[in-house]
């Protein structure tokens, strides 16, 4: 080969290099995108058959015909609209806010079993809901009004006592985690406490609530929740580069810009706000946040802006599909979704702890 014909190679293999990147980062696109748009579609086929599963069945074609608008049959009508839809819609937005909250907590720590739920935010706010369910005529305020309230201000002491034991901004991941299962602890044996301390009547409640339900859900709860999440994306989205970079390493991610005390301190608060409403008005419910993210991460990789997402659908799915089968369990009644919940996560999370993880993550 001459010079000349040297040249020409040259010149063609810049070409050839960015024609095969831009074919692999298509590639790589369009297979997110189908990832998302099969997960909501598979969510929406979870939310109707949600909607029509209970002790007066309707078949999910009398579902889709109520919901977009039929009201021939009062009966069906008052059952999706009143009763049935404000619980499905609560389970997708409960399970979207912890799947997304658990994949912000495995993010910022690096650390697969990372979630609300395993660093004490969910135990702070069990502990703040069975306090106020426990004072019962003591406080100032409705109950209905007192328990989420507690709840949410408990989770944010919490996340500031995960903060605040784990050296503050200064803190490696390894820190926080033990100071999140620390802080578990902690609320779990002061949840002890109250019950011990409780009236029987107060007791049952405290039990039944710590169980988690969506057979409380109601219209304004759903709305609170639903607002709450749509503030919080906002910020998340615009965190997501700062979140992949952190992916590479607290070091590499610091040489490219990223002030690391500052993301971790407001994805903490994120995580702290969006753990508490969902806590707060259906009770402790466990492995959502950290299975949705390994989900996530096995369909879409770590880019944030797709890895976000992914968790907070996913998680959404989730417990839609937990709640039909809390419904399933035994005809006629509802078992409780906490129960549900964790009989699902519990094989999921022995495979990650299996030998053969790596395959898996």
């Amino acid at each position: 080969m001459d010079a000349a014909d040297q040249a020409v190679s040259a010149r063609r293999e810049p070409q050839t290099s960015a024609a095969a990147l831009d074919a692999l980062w298509r590639r790589l696109h369009w297979h997110h995108c189908t990832v998302l748009a099969s997960t909501l579609t598979l969510g929406l086929m979870a939310l109707v058959l949600d909607v029509a599963t209970g002790p007066a069945q309707l078949s999910p074609w009398v579902v889709v015909q109520t919901l977009l608008g039929d009201v021939s049959s009062i009966q069906a009508t008052a059952i999706v609209w009143n009763i049935r839809l404000p619980a499905a819609l609560t389970a997708w937005v409960v399970g979207a806010a912890l799947g997304l909250s658990g994949a912000l907590m495995q993010t910022i720590l690096n650390n697969p079993l990372a979630s609300g739920y395993t660093l004490g935010i969910s135990a702070g706010a069990s502990l703040g809901a069975a306090s106020a369910i426990a004072l019962g005529a003591w406080l100032p305020v409705p109950e209905a009004y007192a328990v989420p309230a507690h709840a949410m201000v408990f989770a944010a002491l919490a996340c500031w006592g995960v903060y605040a034991l784990g050296g503050w901004g200064h803190a490696a991941p390894d820190r926080l985690v033990l100071a999140g299962i620390a802080m578990l602890f902690l609320f779990q044996a002061l949840t002890s406490l109250v019950q011990l301390l409780a009236s029987p009547e107060a007791l049952q409640q405290i039990v039944f609530w710590l169980f988690g339900s969506l057979q409380k859900a109601t219209w304004p709860k759903l709305g609170v929740m639903a607002v709450v999440l749509v503030l919080c994306i906002p910020w998340v989205v615009r965190d997501a580069w700062p979140l992949t970079a952190l992916r590479m390493g607290d070091a590499r991610a610091a040489a490219l810009g990223v002030r690391l005390r500052s993301l971790r301190l407001r994805c903490l608060a994120i995580v702290s706000v969006l753990t508490g409403v969902a806590v707060a008005f259906v009770g402790t419910i466990g492995f959502v946040g950290l299975v949705a993210p390994h989900m996530a991460r096995a369909t879409v990789g770590e880019d944030q802006r797709w890895f976000l997402s992914a968790s907070a659908c996913m998680g959404g799915v989730l417990l839609s599909l937990a709640s039909v089968a809390s419904k399933t369990v035994y005809p006629g009644a509802v078992f409780p979704i906490g129960i549900v919940m964790a009989l699902i996560g519990v094989p999921c999370f022995m495979l990650l702890v299996s030998p053969r993880r790596k395959e898996v993550l």
